[in-house]
């Protein structure tokens, strides 16, 4: 039996030792997607015939003796929307269906030129404007830990196939937590690196503009090592990318001083939450990590102004979009939009404003953050919430959908590095993760302070069974359905639980 469980890096290992074949991974992670992913719906399209034939000629430089990358033969999965050349590429949005993409944007290249397949793409919220996955093109995607759950948004299907075991790894984004709050819903690693660090080139919609300020790219995986060799595979600037910087991936040091909070002040956390932070610092401490409560004092403006480009600023460019087309908007995105009519247009002169009293909290947070350049933090207030669930009660206070973004749009704004790992299960046999932070172009040390965090810990913590066994033989569904061209199969919305 293929561990299709196992880490990348282990799976790379396996076939550099010929232990398995290229060809055998592509199988084995195929039938796991046709076995799982109609109770998922993570995927929106495979490619098994470019999968195949990559994987054939794979397992010829294996054989060759040949010099082989990182990722020689591992199946990942891609965002969609990141361009994979003859993928869909549509942002789970009826106003691009059928785009597919003409080439791989930068990052999909520099992954094949480290030897992982690519399988196919994964679902979205639509135009990637919701904290949780489901569209008009192709439905809603189900967490693997309770399918009554959201695996979170946008980056959800990605998650989702992450934590089933139908992809070793792979690319989501984040605008707001997109990367982040997937990877804690899920129980995986998610790094939303410092804007250039990876190249957005063939994102869509484009970071760009303000939007630009705010929008990544980034890598998902089981692991933090898998995270780390995903980021060293992609990192690097790239001309189509307005942030991109020749800015080396820099050598961290083994510890240092991290400052720790349990929550903002503002908006409550769950208990175990909480308990989950506490437990990380202690496991940085026992590390040899100097660790202290401290909360910097810029986060409820941060928050402020990341709403008025998440929110007022992508308001000019949507609502053009959808003018007399609403009976085809999601009906996620309508609600979005009416969120952002709770205020007047944001203009010119308030966008200069925004950039202005930016780069002034970013000054403030960089002198707050000599004395702790790595911060603690929640993910998010709750573990994975339940299908087109809009409000929770924490410690008595009710808590609402968009006051919940925060604990990770801050660090969008501010343009900070931060990596979600996991560390418990809630009550509820939910993960729970924790963030970590650092200053802008330091994505290795936060990286290395989650390692700790997550060799403390133990052993990945898998989904329950099916998603949590390399065993699927009794959890097969019929064949996948349709054939696009190019040996794409698009996979139909499936059957979903209602909330």
């Amino acid at each position: 039996m293929v561990p299709l469980l196992d880490s990348a890096l282990g799976l790379a290992d396996l076939v550099r030792q010929r232990a398995v074949s290229p060809v055998e991974l592509v199988d084995a992670c195929l039938e796991r997607i046709e076995a799982l992913n109609p109770q998922l719906n993570a995927y929106v399209a495979i490619d098994a015939d470019a999968a195949h034939r990559t994987a054939r000629e794979a397992e010829q430089r294996v054989l060759a003796g040949t010099t082989l990358g990182a990722l020689h033969g591992v199946p990942v999965s891609i965002k969609s929307a990141v361009a994979v050349n003859g993928q869909p590429w549509e942002t789970g949005s009826r106003f691009r269906a059928g785009i597919r993409a003409d080439a791989d944007a930068p990052l999909v290249a520099r992954l094949r030129d480290a030897g992982a397949i690519v399988i196919g793409v994964t679902n979205v919220a639509e135009q990637l404007m919701a904290w949780e996955t489901d569209n008009g093109l192709y439905g809603r995607t189900n967490s693997p830990w309770a399918l009554d759950r959201t695996p979170g948004g946008s980056s959800g299907g990605e998650a989702a196939a992450i934590a089933a075991g139908l992809s070793a790894g792979g690319i989501g984004s984040d605008g707001g937590g997109s990367i982040r709050v997937p990877a804690h819903f899920s129980g995986i690693c998610g790094l939303k690196p410092t804007p250039g660090r990876v190249p957005a080139t063939g994102h869509h919609p484009p970071c760009a503009g303000v939007f630009a300020l705010t929008g990544v790219v980034g890598p998902m995986a089981r692991t933090i090592d898998d995270v780390s060799a995903l980021l060293r595979a992609i990192a690097g600037p790239d001309p189509g990318d307005p942030n991109g910087h020749p800015v080396p991936l820099l050598l961290p040091p083994d510890a240092a001083a991290v400052g720790w909070f349990e929550d903002d002040g503002a908006v409550p956390v769950t208990a175990e939450t909480r308990a989950a932070i506490r437990q990380a610092a202690r496991w940085l401490e026992d590390a040899g990590w100097h660790v202290e409560p401290f909360r910097p004092d810029v986060l409820e403006e941060a928050r402020e102004l990341w709403w008025e480009i998440f929110g007022r600023a992508s308001r000019l460019l949507l609502e053009p979009l959808v003018l007399g087309r609403e009976a085809e908007v999601h009906g996620n995105l309508v609600e979005f939009l009416e969120w952002t009519r709770r205020d007047p247009p944001i203009s010119v002169r308030r966008l200069l404003e925004v950039e202005i009293q930016r780069d002034l909290l970013k000054t403030r947070l960089a002198h707050q953050m000599s004395r702790f350049p790595v911060l603690l933090c929640p993910v998010a207030p709750t573990p994975a919430f339940r299908h087109g669930e809009r409000e929770w009660t924490i410690e008595g206070r009710t808590v609402h959908y968009l006051d919940a973004w925060r604990y990770t749009a801050w660090f969008n704004l501010l343009q900070n590095p931060a990596v979600s790992v996991p560390v418990r299960l809630s009550p509820e046999g939910l993960p729970i993760g924790v963030q970590v932070v650092t200053r802008p172009w330091e994505e290795l040390l936060a990286l290395n302070a989650a390692k700790v965090i997550e060799q403390s810990r133990g052993a990945w913590i898998a989904p329950p069974a099916p998603f949590g066994s390399n065993d699927v033989g009794g959890a097969k569904t019929p064949p996948l359905h349709g054939t696009k061209a190019g040996g794409a199969k698009a996979l139909p919305p499936q059957t979903v639980i209602s909330p």
